[in-house]
């Protein structure tokens, strides 16, 4: 019952996740995160969807995390890979999400879909049923060579910004501000749903104990 639970808050947090992923590519001319910068380029100059190559360079990164440190990648990493991907291109199939106006309204939108992903993002983590795939690779490359974290990500996603603008990616000023803005939000609701995922398994212990203490007795 609690591996379900789990996996239910990993699930709706993946789609909730996807959906502001969804947001910010249809306001992308303010600018969308640094590994979305890279997918909407592979999209525009190689085909295939955007969802699809997500995919792909999520199989990637857990190709390599695999040889460096198996230790991050859990059965939820596999599953974040495609459904991350496969949410993206359903939404955009379903066109119901807010576009571009090229008005002041656009600034609302990335703002409401930062705020989405970093709900989603802290959802799906509290899940604990596998770290994303751009996650475990930047923590197995933390402990293989030793430096921190923060200045793993910073590194990773600045050379992935780069590459995607040699490539032609959409980068503007929200390019540069979304990790200080999804950061936060993504920290509070992962402290939140983890802490309400360890109330609802102590109430499913405690209500599993009941029955055993009614036959002792």
């Amino acid at each position: 019952m609690k591996q379900t639970i789990r996996w239910a808050f990993f699930l709706v947090g993946v789609m909730i996740f996807s959906m502001g992923i969804t947001l910010t590519i249809n306001v992308q001319h303010l600018g969308i995160h640094p590994w979305d910068v890279l997918n909407v380029a592979f999209f525009h100059h190689f085909g295939l969807s955007i969802g699809s190559w997500a995919i792909i360079v999520s199989g990637l990164l857990i190709l390599i995390t695999l040889i460096m440190d198996r230790g991050y990648i859990r059965l939820g990493t596999f599953f974040n890979a495609f459904l991350v991907g496969l949410f993206v291109d359903f939404y955009m199939w379903l066109d119901f999400l807010p576009v571009a106006t090229n008005r002041w309204i656009d600034i609302l939108i990335i703002l409401a879909g930062i705020v989405v992903m970093g709900f989603g993002g802290g959802m799906y983590n509290a899940g604990g049923v596998g770290s994303g795939p751009r996650d475990g690779f930047m923590l197995s490359l933390s402990d293989k060579t030793g430096i921190s974290i923060s200045r793993v990500r910073i590194i990773v996603e600045t050379l992935i910004l780069v590459l995607g603008i040699v490539v032609g990616g959409p980068v503007f000023i929200f390019t540069f501000l979304f990790t200080f803005i999804q950061s936060p939000i993504f920290q509070q609701s992962y402290l939140f749903f983890k802490s309400l995922i360890k109330k609802i398994e102590g109430k499913l212990d405690r209500e599993a104990q009941v029955p055993v203490k009614k036959e002792l007795s």
